[in-house]
This record gives structure tokens, C-alpha cells and sequence, in this order.
């Protein structure tokens, strides 16, 4: 993959983010931290884990260290007080992406993960796996939402590519 491959992927999981943000910006404070069977236990947490990824692994990319603190779920009352930090964070990793060369994206990035293991993985692989990553949360979220009646709609890659034609 190449730097434009990455800025694809990135890309469109932005704009399935915005889908699943305007389903998500409906919901009661209650309806965002109510208990759910889904993974996480309730939307707050599932969007939270999304944040958190991109942040760790930004982290890990750029600045060559794995962070060791993140915002406490109850930063995020109601989905409006969260939506504004996954901008800041895509748009982080977007002008990172960016900044980088195609020979860049194919270099390794050696990180330290929470447990103590250390990995070397191509940078272009961790983008795939964030984007993957998020593509997994935010279905568990769609579902989420669709259960209480604010369905995102279609999130599928195809849709995506349909509206940029």
C-alpha cells in the first residue's frame, strides 16, 4: 500500500464516522452511557475505545512512545461532548499521513504495547488495522443504534465509493 491507498482508507472511515455521528448526536446523555449488551457495555465506552485507538497508535507512530494516559469515560457525557475529540484525532492523523512520503508509509514502527511487549510492525499495516479496528467499533455502535431507533444507515465501503462518483 501507498501513502494514497492510506489516505483512502482514511477517509472513508472518516465519512463512516460522520454517518454514525449523526445517528449518535440524537441520543438522550442516557441513551449514550445506557447499559447495552454490546462489547464495552454501553455506546460511551465503544466510541471511547475508538478514540483511544486512534490516539495510541498515532502516538506510537509519530511520536515513537505508547501513551499511558487517556480521557476518562466521564469526560464524555453525551455523544456532542465526544464527536469533537475523533475530528481532532482523525484530522491528526490525516496531516501526519500527509506529511509522509510513499517510502515512509513502508517503514516499521517499533512500539511497546501496555504489557510490556515490544513489535515492529509497517506503518502502512498499523493504518489498516486502525481503520479495520474502527470499522469493528463502529458496527457494534451501528448496531447499538439501529436497536434504539437511530439506524446510521449503510457504512459499507461500497456506499462510500458510490457517493465519490
Amino acid at each position: 500500500m501507498d501513502k494514497t491507498d492510506l489516505l483512502f482508507l482514511l477517509d472513508y472511515s472518516a465519512w463512516a464516522n460522520q454517518k454514525l455521528s449523526k445517528a449518535a448526536a440524537q441520543l438522550s446523555p442516557g441513551q449514550f452511557t445506557a447499559s447495552c449488551p454490546a462489547n464495552y457495555g454501553n455506546l460511551r465506552r465503544i466510541f471511547v475505545h475508538m478514540l483511544v485507538a486512534h490516539q495510541v497508535w498515532l502516538s506510537r507512530c509519530r511520536d515513537g512512545c505508547t501513551p499511558t494516559a487517556f480521557p476518562a469515560d466521564d469526560v464524555f457525557p453525551d455523544f456532542v461532548s465526544f464527536e469533537k475529540y475523533l475530528r481532532i484525532e482523525e484530522a491528526a492523523w490525516r496531516d501526519y499521513l500527509d506529511a509522509l512520503s510513499d517510502k515512509d508509509v513502508q517503514r516499521s514502527v517499533v512500539y511497546t504495547t501496555s504489557r510490556g511487549e515490544t513489535f515492529s510492525t509497517p506503518l502502512w499495516q498499523i493504518v489498516a488495522h486502525l481503520v479495520n479496528h474502527t470499522t469493528q467499533h463502529r458496527s457494534e455502535a451501528a448496531e447499538v443504534l439501529t436497536q434504539q431507533g437511530y439506524s446510521p444507515g449503510d457504512l459499507d465501503l461500497i456506499r462510500y465509493l458510490q457517493r465519490q462518483s
